[in-house]
Formats: C-alpha cells, sequence, structure tokens
C-alpha cells in the first residue's frame, strides 16, 4: 500500500471527540470503560486514520503565507470539486454556478427545509435515521415522520414504497430526506431503487434533499449513482449535499457544500444560507478540499475503500458467524454495520437500555441504536485500523456474548 491504514495514533488530547468525550454525561456519547479497559472509538463517524498526505500538505502551503483576510472562494476551488464529481461520480455537466458553500450538511439541510417547508411541516426520511437528521430538524420547527426500511430475506435494507405513499399522502409531504448511501444502513441504493422513489416524490410533488456525503466511501466495488443522474425531474427538484469531511475525517476543519441545477432552488438556498451571516468558508477549509480532490487524494481514497472492505467484511462475517441471537446487514458504503441484538436481548435477559454499557464497560464504544430510531441496535464505525477492530471483537467475545 502507498499509505499508511495500519498504525495506531494516540488522539487523546488532540481535540477528537471520539476519545475525548466519552463518559461527559450527555445521552449521546457513550460511557467511560471501567478501570483496565482502553477506548476503541466506534461510536463518532470519523476515521482512526490520517488524512491524506495531499490534504496536510495544501493546508501548510497555505499556512506558510501568512496573511489570512477576507477571500472569496477562488476559480480553483470550483474546478477541484467539478473534477472531483466529473472523474469519481461520473458527472460531466456539472459547473462553478451550480455548486454553493454550505459550513456543514445539516446546515445544508435545513436551508432547503426553510426554503421548501413551513415551520411545523412533516418531513419523510427513512428509519433508521441519522441521529443528526433528528436532531437538526427538530430544534428547527420540522417533524419528521418515519418511513420504516425492511431487511429482506437476503439481509438487505430496502425502501418500503407503499409506506412512503401512504405517509406522503396521509401526512401532506411534500419533501424528503434521503440519505445516500444510507447512514447507519450501509445501503448504496441501485438505479432501479432511486427511480422507484423519485417516480413516487414526482407524482406527490416532494422535493429531495438528497445527502450525499457518504458518496465516496464504498466497499466491495459497489457504484453510487447521484440522486439528480436519476433523470430529468430529479436534477431539478433535488438539493444534493456532499463535503469531504467522511472522506478524509476533515470534519473538525467545516466545509461541504450543495449542488443544484434549477436556478430557482439554487437563488433561494443561498438567500436562506446567508441569513445566519455566518454560513462563510475558512480559508484553510478550502485548500484542505483541494488538496483532497486531487489525483493524490484520489488514489488515497481508493486504497481507504480497499481497508475498510476488509475491515468491515472481517467485522460483518464475525457477527453473522459467531453471535447467535444478533442480526447484521453486510454494508455496501459508509464504514458503519448496523447490528441487531433485540434477540440476542430478549434472550439473555438484557434490556435494550442496558445492552451498550455492556460494550462501554469493556472498551467497546458502539453507538446506542435508539439515537437512530432503532432500540436493541448497536451501530458500530468500523473506521479503524484492523487489528483494533480484531481486538474490539476479541473483547466481545469474551465480556459481552460470552463465545
Amino acid at each position: 500500500m502507498r499509505f499508511d491504514f495500519t498504525t495506531m495514533c494516540d488522539r487523546r488530547g488532540h481535540d477528537a471527540i471520539a476519545v475525548d468525550g466519552l463518559g461527559d454525561g450527555s445521552g449521546f456519547a457513550p460511557a467511560a470503560p471501567r478501570e483496565g479497559f482502553d477506548s476503541i472509538p466506534l461510536w463518532v463517524a470519523d476515521m482512526s486514520f490520517a488524512t491524506a498526505p495531499s490534504v496536510t500538505r495544501a493546508i501548510h502551503e497555505r499556512a506558510d503565507h501568512p496573511f489570512f483576510g477576507y477571500y472569496e472562494a477562488s476559480d480553483a476551488y470550483y474546478e477541484a470539486i467539478r473534477w472531483w464529481h466529473r472523474t469519481r461520480k461520473g458527472v460531466g455537466d456539472l459547473a462553478a454556478e451550480h455548486i454553493g458553500y454550505e459550513n456543514g450538511v445539516l446546515g445544508g439541510v435545513v436551508s432547503a427545509l426553510g426554503v421548501l417547508c413551513s415551520t411545523g411541516d412533516n418531513v419523510l426520511v427513512h428509519s433508521p435515521t441519522y441521529v443528526g437528521f433528528t436532531s437538526a430538524c427538530g430544534n428547527s420547527g420540522y417533524h419528521l415522520v418515519h418511513s420504516p426500511l425492511v431487511l429482506d430475506d437476503a439481509g438487505v435494507w430496502r425502501m418500503d414504497l407503499e409506506d412512503m405513499e401512504r405517509r406522503i399522502v396521509e401526512g401532506h409531504i411534500h419533501a424528503a430526506i434521503l440519505c445516500s448511501p444510507h447512514n447507519p444502513c450501509g445501503r448504496v441504493w441501485e438505479r432501479w431503487e432511486l427511480e422507484g422513489a423519485l417516480e413516487l416524490f414526482e407524482r406527490h410533488d416532494v422535493w429531495v434533499i438528497s445527502d450525499e456525503i457518504w458518496s465516496d466511501i464504498l466497499l466491495d466495488d459497489h457504484a453510487h449513482i447521484p440522486t439528480q443522474s436519476v433523470g430529468a425531474w430529479a436534477r431539478e427538484h433535488t438539493v444534493a449535499l456532499y463535503a469531504p469531511s467522511k472522506t478524509f475525517n476533515l470534519a473538525g476543519l467545516i466545509g461541504s457544500y450543495h449542488v443544484i441545477y434549477n436556478p430557482w432552488l439554487r437563488d433561494r438556498m443561498r438567500k436562506e444560507g446567508s441569513l445566519s451571516h455566518y454560513n462563510a468558508q475558512n480559508v484553510l477549509s478550502m485548500h484542505a478540499l483541494m488538496g483532497a480532490y486531487s489525483e493524490e487524494g484520489a488514489a488515497w481514497c481508493d486504497e481507504l475503500c480497499q481497508v475498510l472492505s476488509g475491515t468491515v467484511g472481517h467485522a460483518y462475517g464475525h457477527i453473522r458467524d459467531t453471535y447467535h441471537g444478533v442480526r447484521c446487514a453486510r454494508p455496501e458504503g459508509t464504514y458503519v454495520l448496523l447490528a441487531d441484538c433485540r434477540t440476542w436481548c430478549d434472550e439473555h435477559g438484557v434490556s435494550y437500555a442496558d445492552l451498550p454499557r455492556l460494550g462501554w464497560d469493556v472498551g467497546v464504544t458502539w453507538h446506542d441504536g435508539r439515537l437512530f430510531e432503532c432500540p436493541g441496535f448497536v451501530r458500530i464505525a468500523a473506521s479503524v485500523p484492523h487489528a483494533q477492530m480484531v481486538e474490539a471483537l476479541r473483547r466481545l467475545d469474551r465480556h459481552v456474548f460470552g463465545v
């Protein structure tokens, strides 16, 4: 391998809530482990890998010029995004005018809802549901209506179009949030699935907010289909949201962007985003993106996906073959596994509320599924060096599942 995905860096004291945020009493973070166990960070959706060298080099080169005054995003910034989408996603018609900065994907979701909805409106979303959607939409005064994904006989999470349509009609819904690839289920939607959903949305005049922040983290050669590429209606009625932060471990730098083709929607989004007078990019974030969206960054991303495919596949196989009463779908994208422990809990007299602590006590900091509208599940971010994932599974074998 050209890049390092094996070194286990000590992140303690270096601005990482994944390791320093444990036991804060918030109800969101896992509890700190018992004495004698260190923590293995499997809860926050960031990675225990150093970012791509092209990113740190770009930041260093810009920081060496010691002026950080007011600025405008450069042509090189827009060209980097256009190049990335052209070469990585097969999108050849993206122009700079279609791209707009967002402080974060969730901020973009809220801005889009501000354009498309009235406060208090119902918004369709799939469950299990990313906790960020729950908090951001709730804080902004919108009511999420959850349409459950269904785990089919082949162990694949699928949309239930009949349920989606019923909820749209009954709830007078005109905006939907689509998570593509899906967090926390790890689905990379196939074209026919997206076509079915978009036909339904078009039939009922439902605008689409498509969170595609995970679209570069693809496992086992799965291919991402940008929502706006599905058809003419989707292109004009979708706000697509992206960022290099998941792919390159840059969440602390802040910096996302939207892609909007419809000029009316684009104008309204930019106005909505301006109202806080805070939706503005950091100059180092801009240069980090340009370092990421480069040929070297692409090579790093390819190796990352190869490494994650191995680690996630190993964890999935171990859970499937070893833990009786635990069911887990194989992720196709993201690095997140969602393990259904309800049968195991029922067989062992463990409450869904007590389940997460069994891992936390021994330093396996998985995330409580109740936060994602799926009690009795745990979410595991397998974005650590392979040896750490193996150690986490060893602790679960010995201290939790008793195998």
